[in-house]
């Protein structure tokens, strides 16, 4: 049988193509090397930070406001809680990334927010301990999404609207004809109009004749069991913190009940891997390491860690994504490169992949994720 669209990679960008993809009346087949929403790649782990106040670019500000109508529409369909609104703190000194990056994206494109000095900071939030003449700006409309729901919810509407999605099914290889595209997997081979590639980790490999220069990088997360319980921890917004070197954590809510902990980690903090050779242990010394940098900020987190886990970055050498079709061909769209702040363009993603595979073109400004900028000729 023949496809329309054939959509490799199932996790969060995929799932999200093959359902607007299908929403749109196209024959969809969805492939999968792993089983649904799973944890082996890099949308996983319970919660990702969304928000509108972006401090890497401005630019992405269109594309964050689009997401979030997305949100609020894949929570009505699914009838499923994928995100939850929470406010957003993000905290460091006032010339540094976060700070003065979330404010100009606000202040550019006119998103409400407050800026709160250090003594602002500790009377509104009295778990977070500012270091001296540090600041922040708070995002009410700031929160997290459910990776594992949201993969999940865009699957489920995607097989409603009629998309075949087969896992434990290993792509081999695929090939662009004048007809089409040819897929070959463990399990047969698939003809189809179209082919979207969104492969996250496995990019070097799937994509390699692209030539695009991704790394690879393991992730640690962390749950802590916060001194004294989690109860002032629940009604508690998402962070990001940057200290005066650079680096950078952030945190959630508790989430997960009274012995869930509360999810914290380094953010870019990585070691270069492979999906194959990715360390999937959490040793001792990055638990010490994770408690002793957020306990500077939440002193209350100094307690055991209950739960971690690992998660893969694939990064762009300018922390952007691609998002483009195929330079030498009119049969294949890709997806990739997200550089650990992806997850929250989900819903938009899927929309953007299935204008491009639809009709060539998408309305949504998307020139900064061009592959062509990061090939060297």
């Amino acid at each position: 049988m023949g496809y329309d669209v054939i959509v490799i990679g199932l996790g969060g960008m995929g799932s999200a193509a093959a359902f607007h993809l299908a929403a749109r009346g196209q024959r969809v087949l969805g492939l999968e090397k792993f089983t649904p929403a799973h944890d082996q790649g890099s949308s996983h782990g319970g919660s990702r930070i969304i928000r509108q106040s972006y401090f890497e670019d401005p630019a992405y500000v269109p594309l964050l406001l689009r997401a979030y109508e997305l949100w609020d529409e894949l929570a009505a369909d699914s009838g499923r809680d994928v995100y939850r609104m929470t406010g957003g703190l993000f905290i460091g000194p006032p010339d540094c990334l976060t700070v003065a990056g979330s404010l100009r994206a606000s202040r550019e494109w006119d998103l409400p927010h407050e800026v709160l000095d250090e003594g602002g900071i500790r009377a509104r939030f009295p778990n977070f301990t500012p270091r001296p003449g540090e600041v922040a700006l708070f995002e009410a409309k700031a929160g997290f999404a459910r990776p594992e729901l949201t993969v999940q919810a865009h699957l489920d509407l995607a097989e409603r609207s009629g998309a075949t999605l087969q896992f434990g099914e290993q792509v081999l290889d695929w090939s662009d004809a004048a007809g089409g595209v040819t897929v070959r997997t463990t399990a047969g081979t698939y003809t189809a109009g179209q082919l979207v590639i969104c492969p996250g980790a496995w990019a070097p490999q799937l994509l390699a004749e692209f030539e695009i220069p991704i790394t690879v990088e393991r992730q640690v997360l962390y749950w802590l069991d916060p001194v004294g319980g989690t109860e002032p921890f629940v009604d508690h917004p998402i962070f990001i913190d940057e200290d005066a070197s650079g680096r950078q954590i952030y945190g959630f809510p508790a989430i997960d009940g009274p012995r869930g902990g509360v999810k914290v980690a380094f953010f870019r903090k990585g070691v270069e891997c492979t999906p194959e050779t990715i360390d999937r242990t959490v040793h001792a010394g990055e638990v010490r390491e994770m408690r002793e940098r957020v306990a500077e900020l939440l002193p209350a987190l100094d307690g055991p860690c209950v739960h971690s886990a690992t998660c893969m970055y694939s990064n762009t050498p300018d922390q952007h994504f691609v998002i483009a079709r195929h330079p030498d061909s009119a049969h294949v769209t890709v997806a990739c490169g997200f550089s650990g702040h992806g997850f929250k363009f989900v819903p938009v993603v899927g929309e953007i992949l299935a204008d491009l595979a639809v009709s060539g073109a998408t309305a949504h400004p998307i020139s900064l994720f061009d592959p062509r900028r990061l090939v060297t000729t």
